[in-house]
């Protein structure tokens, strides 16, 4: 569904991306991990243009894009941090986004889940951070997009939103969408993920099945699995 040949990004002498090759199929979902700053997030914007890469070629669905913008149409993504206008109220943004995307078929189970259509009325500037986080969850998963892209997805929520949340990946993934989680909260990741792709100074370090790792490592907890593999490989944290 998404094939990555060859990635090279520059940021004037500095390169972010390093010669980065994957291919991400549907009815799996990645953990996307690495330290701050091994170009995780240069990735993720490239995958959506809003970083063009130096060189190499990506393909989604089978097709290289370029900028023509019809393929997000195919992609949820629930970026770490969403930037919301302060005087916009809930039910005006989701209203905006609906008239932005024009046909779709709407997928409304977060907003019931969440309760956000009994909000629709306050403003987004007035909104604590959890709840801001419910409001780009629904966003994400609204139209029903077949690719779901998302940063951090549980930070902010309470323990019970965030269970919501990941019982709503499971079924997607179930429904044979791609999906991809960057995440700093390992623990959230482990009921979740059935691949993972590390990445530390622009590269790719490993791709692998979480079946693989636990494994290789004999270690039946994500982190522990993927400490082991670190230390094994002298990979710095």
């Amino acid at each position: 569904m998404i094939e990555i040949n060859a990635l090279h990004k520059y940021f004037g002498k500095f390169q972010a991306l390093s010669d980065v090759n994957l291919f991400l199929e549907k009815g799996h979902c990645y953990a996307l991990i690495g330290p701050n700053g091994s170009g995780k997030t240069t990735l993720i914007k490239s995958i959506l243009s809003l970083v063009i890469p130096s060189s190499g070629k990506i393909q989604i669905d089978g097709k290289v894009w370029g900028n023509n913008p019809e393929y997000r149409k195919m992609i949820g993504y629930m970026p770490q941090n969403p930037r919301f206008p302060d005087s916009m109220t809930i039910g005006q943004i989701f209203s905006m986004m609906k008239d932005v995307r024009g046909e779709y078929v709407a997928d409304e189970e977060l907003i019931r889940s969440y309760h956000i259509d009994q909000m629709s009325h306050k403003k987004l500037g007035t909104l604590s951070g959890g709840t801001k986080q419910k409001v780009n969850a629904a966003l994400a998963f609204l139209f029903t997009p077949q690719i779901l892209i998302l940063d951090e997805p549980t930070a902010g929520l309470d323990p019970v939103s965030a269970e919501i949340l990941k019982e709503k990946i499971q079924q997607e993934r179930r429904r044979g969408k791609l999906i991809l989680i960057t995440s700093h909260i390992l623990s959230d990741l482990d009921d979740l993920i059935s691949d993972l792709v590390f990445m530390q100074e622009g590269k790719i370090m490993v791709q692998c099945s979480l079946d693989w790792i636990k494994q290789e490592t004999q270690q039946h907890v994500l982190t522990k699995a993927i400490a082991s593999w670190m230390k094994n490989q002298n990979v710095d944290r």
